[in-house]
């Protein structure tokens, strides 16, 4: 099997039709509330329309919240209140219905996938629909050695692709994209580092767990220590996410870009998702067209990507507990948005002007 070439993802990922944009804005310009007056809602119904190549918009009625988990070397220096290896404690946690995305997903209804493409445990300990696609147990110590291998780091991307296309090929309209990982953010702030070329202490937040300042300190120095590996192979996006990124954030830059490729709909939800958006608008640039940022959570190495990325979150509510809660936010207000320019009538002023032209041409051709 040759090598996979990530730019080529360039070729294949079109923008979203602006033609039906157009029209979406035009048809939103009739209704009976005056433009503007829903906000951002017609903001995002017009993305969605423009996605869907659909006018007007169809409702969202088949979303999914999908999460890949992994379990990060860089973990054990501290950089995280949870344990080194107990990813998989998050995983059983959503599966049993004891976390915020699962409580959540239950109540709006919506169907809860997890990918193991890098946990630190025994198979076993986890249904086997969940396990079987791992690529490796755990990712090397970022600070000091690759994360993956490059042939790891390129199954973890095609492993993304091909989730990609099962959620496109059974008629998902809309992912909800999150993580459950320990030490994910110290990877993905790396990587945002990187990309975007600043210095550690820029991009360096609390994570999800709410780090005190001893393990903020730690965690500044791992990815200061990485940055300095990650530099050399900025030109090659497989190189760097194998040398400081993981099996997890490697799968879901390879399902974000098929996803693209795929025409589907994306919302991301906090700062590892924003770390693989953006290497994946690194190989394709077209490729942000066809997401949403959920929220903004507060993590300063978010905000940076999103602000690259050229994207406006939905929410800024704070939520750092990731799992694609904030994300999952975010959906209803999507849904309402292409409920509300799909269901609300038009003016009827606008209905007598076209019937009266209507009639005017009958007139004219019957002359």
């Amino acid at each position: 099997m040759s090598r996979l070439n990530l730019d080529d993802f360039s070729d294949l990922i079109e923008r979203p039709d602006s033609g039906v944009r157009r029209d979406a804005e035009e048809r939103r310009e009739r209704l009976v509330v005056p433009p503007g007056a829903l906000g951002r809602l017609d903001e995002l119904a017009e993305w969605l329309a423009a996605a869907q190549a659909a006018v007007p918009v169809r409702a969202v009625d088949r979303p999914r919240v999908l999460l890949f988990a992994g379990d990060h070397g860089v973990a054990g220096l501290g950089v995280s209140r949870r344990e080194a290896g107990t990813a998989h404690e998050l995983v059983r946690a959503v599966l049993e219905g004891g976390r915020p995305v699962s409580v959540l997903a239950r109540r709006s209804g919506v169907p809860v996938r997890i990918v193991d493409a890098g946990l630190d445990c025994d198979p076993e300990l986890l249904p086997e629909e969940v396990t079987r696609h791992r690529v490796r147990r755990g990712s090397g110590r970022i600070d000091i050695e690759d994360a993956l291998t490059v042939e790891e780091a390129e199954q973890a991307v095609r492993l993304g692709m091909a989730i990609a296309d099962e959620e496109a090929d059974s008629g998902t309209d809309v992912v909800v994209l999150g993580d459950l990982s320990v030490g994910g953010t110290t990877a993905a702030a790396t990587l945002i580092a990187a990309l975007c070329g600043t210095d550690a202490s820029v991009v360096t937040g609390r994570g999800g767990t709410g780090i005190d300042d001893l393990a903020w300190m730690r965690k500044c120095a791992a990815i200061r220590d990485a940055l300095r590996r990650a530099r050399p192979v900025l030109g090659d996006q497989l190189e760097l996410l194998a040398a400081v990124g993981g099996a997890d954030l490697a799968a879901m830059t390879g399902f974000l870009l098929q996803a693209s490729a795929r025409r589907l709909p994306v919302i991301l939800d906090g700062v590892v998702t924003a770390a693989c958006a953006l290497v994946a608008q690194r190989a394709a640039f077209r490729s942000p067209d066809w997401w949403l940022a959920g929220q903004l959570s507060g993590e300063p190495a978010q905000a940076k990507a999103l602000d690259r990325l050229s994207l406006t979150p939905v929410l800024e509510h704070g939520v750092t507990v990731g799992e694609g809660t904030g994300a999952l936010l975010a959906l209803p207000l999507l849904q309402s948005a292409a409920a509300l320019v799909a269901e609300l009538p038009e003016r009827a002023g606008d209905d007598e002007a076209k019937a009266d032209a209507g009639d005017e041409l009958r007139e004219a051709s019957d002359r």
